[in-house]
C-alpha cells in the first residue's frame, strides 16, 4: 500500500488543480473528529466547509444511506420514488415553502432560482418584452459567494472569480450588501428579481441587517419581482433557526439549500412559494440524478434527526458559548480586528492573511479551519459539538496564535 506521500504525488498527477490542498489525507472520522492516514486525530471546526451538520459516522444516518444502497440507487425523474417524496414533505414543513426540486449540489440550486427569477418575468412580460430583445435583470451582491457554474458566477460578486470566465450572462447589476439605497438605484422596469446570502459567508461572514433584509423584501413585493435567498451554508440550523431568514420575520419567494441537507451525501434543492411556485412549467427545468433515492433517504434522515435531537436547540446553546469565547480571544490578540457571525456560522478577522495561522493549527495542533476570504477564519464546526469541543479548539488557536 503506498505511503502518505506517495498518495499525494499520484493525486497531484492525476487531478485537474483547482485547490491548493493540505498535505493531509483523511481516512475516517467520528462524532467532531477527523483521523488521518497515519491515525492522526483531529478537531474538526470545518465540517467539510459547512456539511457535516451531524459530524461523522452518526449511526442512524449511516443505517438510513445503507438500508437504502440495498433498496434502490437511481431511477431516474421520469418515476416517482419514496425517499424524495418523504424528504421533499419534511423540507417543505420545516421552511414553509410550497414547491421544491432537488439538485445534486448548491450551485446547481442556484442555477434553478435563477431560472425561476427569468421565466417569472417572461411570464408576465407583454409580448414586445420577451425574448433576446429584452433581458430581465437581477440584482445581485458585491463580495457575494454563490458557485462556479457560469449562472452562478455570474451573479457572484468577486471580480477575482469573474474575470477569466467573463461575458458572463447578461442583465446582472451588483449592490453593496446591508445598503438598502444602493438596490434602490438598481431597480427599474425590467428588474426581474434580488438575490443574496442571508448570511454572507465567502465574503467575510456578514449577517444581513434586519432593516436591510426586510427593505429588500418591501422593494420586491413593491415592484413584482422575486426574492431569493441563497440559505446553502447558513441553513439547515446554523445560525440558530432551521434557516436564517426566519430570524428576520421575512419568507423568499425562492430559497436554495444544500451542503448540511446531506451530511456529505451530495444533495442540494431549490424551492419557491407563492406566485414563484407555479413559474416553470415542465421541459422548463430537469436533472438526470436530482432527487434520487440514495440522496433525498440521506436528506430525510437529516432532516428527522434534527428535528428528534433538537438540533437548532443546540445550536443556539452552543452558539453562544462560542461567541462568548472568540470575543475573549479577540480581546486576547491584538492583530484580531473583529468578530461576526451567528450561531455556529462565526468569523474572525485578523489583520494579515491566515493562511498561515490555518496550515499550522492543521499540522502543528491538529485542528481544522477554514478561512473566509484571506484574512478571516470561519467556525463552521459540526452543530453536534459541545461546549469541551469550544474549549479545546480555543486552546488550540491560542497556542497558534501565540
Amino acid at each position: 500500500m503506498p505511503n502518505k506521500q506517495e498518495y499525494i504525488q499520484k493525486a497531484e498527477q492525476e487531478f485537474y488543480k483547482t485547490y491548493n490542498r493540505y498535505p493531509v489525507i483523511f481516512d475516517h472520522g467520528d462524532g467532531v473528529s477527523l483521523y488521518d492516514t497515519e491515525g492522526e486525530e483531529y478537531l474538526d471546526f470545518g465540517a467539510g466547509i459547512a456539511v457535516m451538520g451531524l459530524g461523522y459516522n452518526d449511526k442512524q444516518y449511516n443505517e438510513a444511506v445503507k438500508a437504502q444502497v440495498d433498496k434502490l440507487l437511481h431511477t431516474s425523474n421520469l418515476f416517482y420514488n419514496v425517499p424524495s417524496i418523504e424528504a421533499g414533505e419534511k423540507l417543505l414543513t420545516a421552511s414553509g415553502m410550497d414547491k421544491v426540486f432537488f439538485t445534486n449540489s448548491g450551485t446547481e440550486a442556484i442555477e434553478g432560482a435563477l431560472k425561476i427569477a427569468r421565466r417569472y418575468a417572461y411570464n408576465k412580460a407583454a409580448e414586445e418584452k420577451r425574448g433576446e430583445g429584452c433581458v430581465h435583470e437581477i440584482i445581485a451582491m458585491r463580495h457575494s459567494f454563490h458557485g462556479r457554474s457560469l449562472g452562478a458566477l455570474s451573479v457572484t460578486g468577486n471580480d477575482h472569480y469573474q474575470e477569466p470566465f467573463k461575458p458572463l450572462i447578461p442583465g446582472i447589476k451588483f449592490a453593496d450588501f446591508n445598503d438598502l439605497d444602493s438596490v434602490k438605484a438598481l431597480i427599474h422596469e425590467n428588474t426581474c428579481a434580488v438575490i443574496m446570502e442571508t448570511v454572507q459567508g465567502e465574503g467575510g461572514i456578514y449577517p444581513a441587517e434586519e432593516e436591510f433584509l426586510k427593505g429588500v423584501r418591501a422593494l420586491c413585493d413593491e415592484h413584482d419581482m422575486l426574492l431569493i435567498l441563497d440559505e446553502i451554508q447558513c441553513g439547515m440550523g446554523r445560525t440558530g433557526s432551521m434557516f436564517a431568514w426566519q430570524q428576520y420575520g421575512v419568507k423568499p419567494d425562492v430559497m436554495t439549500v444544500a451542503k448540511a441537507l446531506g451530511n456529505g451525501v451530495p444533495v442540494g434543492a431549490f424551492l419557491a412559494s407563492g406566485k414563484a411556485a407555479s413559474a416553470m412549467v415542465p421541459g422548463d427545468h430537469g436533472t438526470t440524478y436530482g432527487g434520487n433515492p440514495l440522496v433525498t433517504a440521506a436528506a430525510s434522515a437529516v432532516l428527522s434527526i434534527f428535528e428528534e435531537r433538537g438540533i437548532v436547540d443546540h445550536v443556539n446553546s452552543v452558539g453562544g458559548y462560542l461567541w462568548e469565547k472568540l470575543e475573549e480571544l479577540a480581546a486576547q490578540f491584538d492583530c484580531i480586528t473583529g468578530h461576526r457571525g451567528r450561531g455556529l456560522m462565526q468569523g474572525l478577522e485578523f489583520q494579515m492573511p491566515v493562511g498561515p495561522i490555518v496550515q499550522k493549527a492543521l499540522l502543528e495542533e491538529k485542528l481544522v479551519l477554514i478561512s473566509a476570504g484571506s484574512n478571516i477564519i470561519r467556525f463552521v464546526p459540526p452543530l453536534i459539538i459541545e461546549r469541551e469541543h469550544v474549549d479545546e479548539m480555543v486552546r488550540r488557536l491560542t497556542a497558534v496564535l501565540e
